[in-house]
């Protein structure tokens, strides 16, 4: 009979590895600048002047005084508040329409904008 040799596997004993934390340096950004099409005063509409006012506006203003609009006239859907009841003024800025989402308000207005 063969004697068979019985081999044991000692497990290596591995030292812990250290975990080397990156510093990542701070890189100064410049600072973003507006786009001037955007801050260029547009012409209102009789429509939306009656809103946010005769004076020509920026897009984003007049996106701001419609806001505030619709805020102090508690406008904004009580239940789904990504919807805004129109009053009288709002229904002929929105073409007829009673309720409008509000990403549909930014594209109605624009059309009163020139």
């Amino acid at each position: 009979m063969a004697s068979k040799k019985v081999v044991k596997k000692v497990a290596k004993k591995v030292a812990p590895k250290t975990v080397k934390k990156v510093v990542k340096k701070k890189v100064a950004k410049a600072k973003r600048t507006p786009n001037p099409a955007f801050m260029k005063p547009m012409k209102i509409s009789d429509a939306l002047a009656k809103v946010v006012g005769n004076k020509p506006l920026p897009r984003t203003e007049v996106t701001k005084k419609l806001w505030q609009y619709i805020k102090k006239n508690k406008l904004q859907d009580a239940v789904n508040k990504r919807n805004i009841n129109a009053d009288e003024n709002l229904k002929t800025v929105f073409g007829g329409k009673k309720t409008v989402t509000m990403f549909e308000m930014t594209k109605l207005v624009n059309k009163h904008l020139s």
